[in-house]
């Protein structure tokens, strides 16, 4: 049986701009909430959001190159770039036909349509688009220009699940290796929707924190006073690779990926199941796929976005499966910190899924004060500060809107 692991990780999130930043801001408590920079909010509910910090596009492309992508292609291409470079892998001495791209976004170019849009009305009605108007704004072009970037001409595709995404991407990539059709994925995710658009639908819903005054920790998993999530933006992209193929190149080896989940609530386009039934079925599928007990698993990443109704449903979701090992977890939600990057969720926190496994710290779910009575409080929720305890088996959920769940279950690497 073909086996699948972590060689390369690569991260530009709202507390650090690469991995060992990201990690470290994790471990630290960082809030990577902030008043937005990148339009006027005075009109708006909502005036913050995790927006990355010293991020120049400069500094990675020419300016020519830069102004035929959207931020959420350039993000793709440094999280990608760190991804490659950590894994040593070099694209000229690997099999091309094997390699391949997964790339997920939830919005995709969604500032490039609105610019163009604008641009469009606020004119004569003259049709003056960019040529490059399509090519930057579909959710795909992100896959597709990684791949021309390394030349990997295996499985190439975007992924679109909502929330989900990215993490649907690295599922996608690990089926792809089990079933001997590639052997290696630059795979994640990246979103960039903090704009007038992405922040006024958002609000529109009442799905977006509007605790302007307390933006630094508006983002507040599991407390009885939270009132939405706090958006975010950046990249995540991790190297998988089938177990041989990465021994053959003498790869350092991060985890294992050995179990996946994918279902839908078919309950409600934007509300979770009350009772977590999703979310239950989709950590067990995982569970069983990789043939272990719940019993086994040591901390969930929690999809844990600060909303009023997927708080609750999660945590009952997993009492329901765990049972009483549910007190002997560690749960924590890393969006409390980076906010929630929608489609590029998954892949950041895969990512510190796996730095938890390798380096047994649970990174913490930061601003909690107020316990919710709906929350069983004897659940370990590692609040507010990073807990050390050894990691050897750990699962990281991500669920969208219209009902969709994506788990993956990650194993401390053994030979």
């Amino acid at each position: 049986m073909r086996r699948v692991v972590v060689t390369g990780m690569g991260a530009l999130t709202p507390v650090g701009n690469t991995l060992q930043d990201y990690w470290k801001g994790l471990v630290d408590g960082v809030s990577g909430a902030c008043l937005i920079t990148h339009f006027d909010t005075t009109k708006f509910k909502t005036k913050f959001a995790c927006e990355l910090k010293g991020f120049d596009p400069a500094n990675f492309f020419e300016r020519k190159e830069s102004r035929k992508m959207d931020h959420f292609v350039q993000y793709a291409f440094v999280a990608a770039e760190e991804a490659i470079k950590d894994a040593g892998l070099d694209p000229e001495a690997t099999d091309k036909d094997r390699s391949g791209v997964i790339w997920a976004s939830g919005t995709g170019g969604i500032e490039t349509l609105y610019e163009e849009i604008k641009s469009f009305v606020v004119g004569d009605g003259t049709p003056r688009f960019s040529p490059f108007f399509i090519p930057k704004m579909i959710s795909d072009i992100a896959a597709g220009m990684i791949s021309i970037k390394y030349g990997f001409r295996g499985p190439n595709f975007a992924t679109v699940s909502a929330c989900a995404s990215s993490t649907n991407a690295l599922i996608d990539a690990y089926y792809y290796i089990l079933l001997g059709k590639a052997d290696l994925f630059v795979a994640g995710g990246s979103e960039a929707a903090i704009n007038p658009i992405g922040v006024g639908g958002f609000n529109s819903m009442q799905a977006l924190s509007t605790n302007n005054e307390e933006y630094a920790s508006a983002s507040r998993p599991f407390d009885v006073t939270r009132d939405g999530f706090v958006i975010g933006e950046g990249a995540g992209a991790l190297i998988l690779e089938e177990l041989e193929h990465a021994r053959s190149r003498g790869a350092k080896i991060y985890a294992e990926i050995i179990g996946s989940g994918l279902t839908a609530d078919a309950y409600h386009i934007t509300a979770p199941h009350p009772d977590g039934m999703g979310a239950v079925n989709v950590m067990k599928k995982a569970i069983l796929e990789a043939k272990l007990l719940p019993s086994d698993v040591d901390y969930i990443n929690v999809h844990g976005t600060s909303t009023p109704l997927g708080d609750i449903a999660e945590t009952k979701a997993i009492l329901s499966l765990f049972g009483e090992h549910a007190y002997k977890l560690n749960i924590s939600s890393t969006k409390s910190m980076t906010g929630h990057l929608l489609g590029a969720a998954g892949a950041i926190e895969a990512i510190a899924t796996v730095m938890a496994v390798i380096n047994g710290i649970v990174p913490p779910t930061i601003n909690f004060r107020n316990p919710d009575p709906a929350i069983d409080q004897n659940l370990n929720l590692t609040l507010n500060k990073a807990q050390h305890r050894p990691v050897k088996v750990a699962l990281s959920n991500t669920f969208g809107f219209g009902g969709h769940n994506a788990s993956i279950l990650i194993r401390k690497f053994e030979e």
